[in-house]
């Protein structure tokens, strides 16, 4: 027959369970709680730092977007790209934007700011789908900046719409938003030297092979058209092109193409052949005024050409200055059109 435990033993053990209550199971919910919040702050920067010394662009899917961008802990800032680089996404502008996202990354990665307190990183459309639809983002390519502390702002995503993509106007949105002045190191082109150094050869050649007929040399008319194309093609913004080197053309969200950039900050490159057409215009329509009004010849062929140079340029003037106010906003003339 058992006995019953004495008074005393009974509040022991009953001191003792309360003990391990205290005890055992916070601890238990405390491991609970980490395995479900995933990794502490100091295994994220360990492993975003190992990312980053590998590829300067973290290239991120659906988890890891969610556990190093997302998820709490972190006191540094992401800088993402969301973008879809397959050519079945037909994405026209995304691969130019990539190359102008990794150059900014990769001046950052070999910057003397350089730290642990700044990453870039890019999400794929095919390989994190899901990361789109929780963004709630339906284009691409699209810049966020992800604070150390507190969710995404409006300013937190580039209105490339308005600045553009090149690699300088982003460097400029991320100094805004996290006061890290990144200088923009572009790798030398030697395309241009190469072609200058062809032409200078295929001069010298022509010269050589003709030297004993050098009249052309002294041809006004030939040299005023090579004048005029050196100034149309500066003019247009040809060297801008080939120290920038912006996208031909650029497909909007709604699927309309844009041949003439919304900004006075860039361009595309069929927008500078347009522009060079309306100069070529204007000037065209100035010499047929110029030789109406210096010409000796018939006066009804003179009226002709005088009608036909006024139209030129009053038309081709007008056109221009009316790109120029949709490039610049809050410019207040115009002349003929709108």
């Amino acid at each position: 027959m058992m006995r019953s435990h004495p008074s005393g033993v009974r509040w022991t053990l009953a001191v003792l369970g309360l003990v391990w209550l205290l005890a055992v199971v916070p601890l238990a919910i405390g491991q609970t709680k980490k395995k479900e919040s995933g990794k502490s702050l100091d295994e994220k920067v360990s492993q975003l730092m190992d990312l980053s010394a590998k590829r300067s662009v973290i290239r991120l899917n659906g988890n890891k977007f969610r556990d190093l961008v997302r998820n709490a802990p972190r006191n540094y800032s992401m800088v993402v790209m969301f973008t879809a680089l397959s050519a079945q996404r037909q994405c026209a502008i995304c691969k130019q934007a990539h190359d102008e996202f990794q150059l900014v990354a990769n001046s950052y990665r070999y910057s003397q700011f350089y730290s642990n307190k700044l990453f870039f990183a890019m999400v794929d459309f095919d390989e994190g789908p899901d990361v789109f639809t929780i963004m709630k983002l339906n284009s691409a390519p699209v810049f966020m900046h992800f604070p150390a502390k507190g969710k995404p702002k409006k300013t937190d995503t580039m209105d490339i719409q308005r600045v553009g993509f090149l690699s300088e106007s982003v460097a400029k949105w991320i100094n805004e938003r996290t006061d890290i002045n990144i200088r923009v190191f572009r790798p030398p082109n030697y395309t241009g030297t190469v072609a200058l150094l062809m032409l200078f050869a295929l001069v010298a050649g022509l010269l050589y092979f003709r030297r004993n007929n050098l009249e052309f040399l002294y041809n006004k008319t030939a040299w005023g058209l090579i004048a005029l194309v050196f100034v149309f093609a500066m003019c247009s913004g040809q060297m801008w092109n080939h120290i920038r080197g912006p996208p031909l053309i650029h497909k909007t969200p709604n699927g309309n193409v844009a041949y003439i950039h919304g900004s006075s900050q860039g361009q595309f490159v069929v927008e500078t052949y347009f522009v060079m057409v309306l100069y070529a215009a204007i000037v065209t329509g100035m010499i047929l005024l110029t030789d109406a009004a210096d010409g000796k010849g018939d006066v009804g062929k003179r009226k002709i050409l005088a009608m036909v140079g006024l139209a030129l340029l009053a038309f081709f003037f007008s056109l221009i200055l009316s790109i120029f106010r949709s490039k610049a906003g809050g410019y207040p003339y115009s002349f003929l059109l709108k």
